[in-house]
């Protein structure tokens, strides 16, 4: 879950900001906490502050609550508490390009008007290039007294931009005017020494003593990290054979000797990874981080080495003044806008301000070296609702800042209380010792929620309950190359045999999806989350269910139907598919495979060893269905995730079931831009073997290489109109579904829950979405 965490937030770190940032009201009143005569400045001259305590339930934080280098999303709301974003955006994640005055936009049928830091305009020239001119206000603050100026903006895109940053923000990938000439020549240390590996007798760039101390830690770290697993494990999966170092090791993908110890554990995974204890800490890390079994990695991470010829500046962050700046685009990038957001971080708080001379490219820090920023990555300031005060014994204190230009909040003293369950979250909603949480929204939940209040619904006399679409969707997943006839994956036999698996895994998604979720969750039909506005909805033109044709394009399914009939007529679609695949047929059955498929497939599903798994009744189901016809599809229960992942990486998986998290926009190119037009690029791992270099990074997944689709992603992304945009990326889904490789399954709901009895109601965020959370006008929250 992490891993797909730090995905989703690698695009929309800016926004993430938001939750506070942005201010909401109706627009017939002036923002809240401030006076009519000062509404233009939103000044709030008379703060009305409680020295209640609000108590919010969240599960466990890796105090990693930099606005840098934050990770999971609980890390990220701590965070963005004491922050704001240079832009803000709307209930359905539209940008607001107004924030200064203020921007009146619809909301199911109530108008609201947002506020933010500054104002953007954006001008696409004749020779391609993109002007974003902000311009900041002038009478912000920092909770600490000192005055928010373009610099600390500049200072923050600094950071992310420096060779040297590895958090999530991909801010540095933006076609921003001189980005690559500035990062270019700089490497870090880390790279250098694992690059030259441990036999290196060139010591150009750093010391014999260096690479001898760097190995030294290396090999403690992967002793660290195997042992971590094996404890892990043995805590854990002890009744799944977890009993030794050599059990834990096969768990955990590993196959070793009985008898292995800790360190032939930590052999096989340095052997693993080639010898990159980062990249092995990352992917296998158990109950630690890499900086747990490395000590000192920041030391080797964080120092930028100059390697060949660097730009002193990038040309296209350029300061107009004290509140003005102008970033210049290379080219037009839809993208770009949710990335150029940045947090407004104080520099004379993350660097230092005698290193900044905007005319002598100084910038706050020294070029590769972000020591100052890593310091204070568990002590975040800025210019937030509130102050971080500290983070003690699963505690973490703030209080409210007095500076927060949207006015100060109303409830003094918050706290962010860490809960180890969703029993635990819902008992103390109950019990008093929480006011507002989000338990997982699990039937067990909803019977506990409706038991404890007196009206039996989830929303009564205790437990409030707040339910939006989850920014993310279900699917089931095949390999095109491992799924194919013949060695050819995107071959006409091909996609037929994963349309026949697919037109059977789809019929059985809406029994399977309720009985799991009953009304949280819904059933989709294109691979998209359904909170986007790209999402083709059912009175769209072209609007289809998933694999609902059989091989000729006809509907297998009329509205008469019950479900057997629609399971028969899966079947027959089926045999319809496998048979244009090459399979020999008859009497109903498959007695023969085409060369390079099989009569056997085996699919892959992280629940837990017990079938706890959205997906697993429509495995079951297929998997009698298939049985039929003479097909037999295995179903391996994982009760380890990280065996799927680290076999998807490798392409050892056929199919599998698991979850896609969704950013602010619907940009393909991570998931299915293959970049065909320049491979192939070989048999390595993490890459699609028929794609090019700059693949998405999670295209090894499916292995989908189309030059159209390719295409088509480019053509979105090259577009600022959203119409435009939407047919594109309608034609986008239209090509995933042709290649089979993709079964939609299930839009599924998160809950937030509020004391009925402790918690103002009416004072909490109205008209809470998917994109606009309840934080996003906590300095309005009041408690009874």
């Amino acid at each position: 879950m992490k891993k797909i965490l730090a995905l989703i937030l690698a695009l929309v770190m800016a926004l993430a900001l938001v939750a506070c940032g942005g201010n909401s009201n109706n627009n017939t009143t002036p923002p809240a906490n401030t006076n009519t005569e000062n509404q233009d400045n939103n000044e709030n001259t008379e703060p009305v502050k409680e020295d209640k305590t609000l108590q919010v339930g969240y599960s466990p934080f890796n105090s990693k609550f930099s606005p840098f280098f934050s990770e999971t999303a609980y890390d990220q709301d701590a965070m963005s508490m004491t922050q704001i974003g240079l832009l803000t955006s709307d209930r359905t994640g539209a940008i607001i390009l107004k924030g200064i005055e203020g921007e009146t936009v619809n909301y199911n049928g109530t108008d609201y008007t947002y506020y933010g830091p500054a104002d953007l305009t954006i001008n696409e020239n004749e020779d391609g290039t993109v002007f974003y001119d902000f311009k900041l206000r002038d009478d912000i603050k920092f909770s600490d007294g000192e005055p928010v100026t373009i610099d600390d903006v500049i200072f923050s895109m600094y950071v992310l931009s420096d060779p040297t940053y590895d958090g999530s923000s991909v801010f540095f990938n933006q076609p921003i005017l001189g980005m690559q000439e500035y990062r270019s020549g700089v490497d870090t240390l880390y790279n250098l020494i694992v690059k030259a590996g441990r036999d290196n007798a060139d010591f150009t760039y750093f010391t014999e003593e260096e690479q001898n101390a760097f190995w030294a830690a290396a090999d403690e770290a992967y002793v660290a990290l195997a042992q971590d697993i094996t404890d892990y494990c043995m805590a854990n999966y002890a009744d799944y054979g977890a009993v030794d170092v050599a059990s834990s090791a096969g768990l955990w993908g590993f196959e070793l000797a009985e008898g292995a110890t800790v360190e032939d554990f930590a052999a096989a995974i340095k052997e693993a990874y080639d010898d990159d204890p980062l990249t092995a800490m990352d992917t296998e890390k158990a109950s630690m981080t890499p900086s747990d079994y490395f000590p000192t990695l920041g030391d080797y991470t964080g120092k930028g080495i100059q390697t060949g010829d660097s730009a002193p500046n990038i040309e296209g962050i350029q300061k107009i003044d004290d509140y003005n700046l102008r970033v210049v685009l290379t080219e037009v990038d839809a993208t770009a806008i949710y990335q150029l957001g940045v947090t407004i971080t104080p520099m004379h708080y993350y660097g230092d301000k005698s290193l900044y001379d905007y005319d002598n490219n100084k910038f706050g820090f020294p070029k590769g070296d972000l020591t100052s920023v890593r310091d204070k990555t568990a002590t975040p300031m800025g210019a937030g609702p509130y102050k971080f005060i500290k983070f003690d014994k699963g505690v973490i204190n703030y209080e409210a800042n007095e500076n927060y230009f949207l006015g100060c909040p109303k409830t003094k003293y918050v706290n962010f209380v860490e809960t180890n369950s969703d029993d635990q979250k819902l008992n103390g909603v109950v019990t008093g010792t929480i006011d507002i949480t989000d338990p997982s929204f699990s039937t067990d939940t909803v019977d506990s929620i409706k038991k404890n209040n007196s009206n039996g619904e989830v929303t009564g006399d205790k437990i409030t309950t707040n339910t939006v679409d989850n920014l993310g969707y279900g699917y089931i997943g095949q390999n095109a190359i491992n799924v194919s006839v013949g060695g050819e994956p995107g071959s006409d036999a091909s996609k037929a045999l994963r349309h026949a698996f697919a037109t059977i895994f789809s019929v059985y998604r809406d029994t399977a999806i309720d009985s799991y979720y009953g009304d949280r969750a819904s059933v989709i039909n294109y691979p998209i989350s359904n909170t986007s506005w790209a999402a083709p909805r059912p009175a769209d033109d072209g609007y289809e269910v998933a694999f609902s044709v059989d091989v000729d394009g006809n509907p297998l399914y009329t509205s008469d139907m019950d479900a057997n009939a629609k399971y028969e007529a899966a079947l027959k679609g089926a045999l319809g598919f496998f048979e244009k695949a090459g399979y020999t047929v008859e009497n109903g059955k498959l007695t023969a495979a085409p060369e390079g498929a099989k009569l056997e497939y085996t699919f892959w599903i992280p629940a837990d060893g017990t079938g706890d798994h959205p997906a697993f009744a429509i495995l079951t189901e297929s998997a009698n269905a298939l049985e039929t016809i003479g097909m037999k599809l295995n179903i391996k229960d994982l009760t380890n995730s990280s065996d799927l992942w680290n076999n998807l990486d490798t392409r050892q998986v056929e199919m599998w079931a698991a979850a896609w998290g969704a950013t602010v926009d619907p940009d393909m190119t991570q998931i299915y831009f293959s970049d065909v037009a320049n491979g192939p690029t070989g048999n390595v791992d993490k890459k699609d073997p028929m794609g090019g270099p700059n693949q998405g990074n999670s295209n090894y997944m499916y292995c989908i290489a189309d030059a159209e689709l390719d295409n088509q992603i480019k053509a979105a992304k090259a577009s600022t109109d959203q119409a435009y945009r939407k047919a594109i990326y309608k034609a986008c889904l239209d090509i995933v579904i042709d290649w089979g490789c993709e079964v939609p399954t299930y839009q599924r709901q998160n809950a937030i829950i509020f004391s009925t009895e402790r918690v103002n109601l009416d004072t909490v965020t109205p008209d809470i979405t998917t994109f606009y959370g309840w934080m996003a006008e906590i300095q309005n929250l009041e408690m009874k």
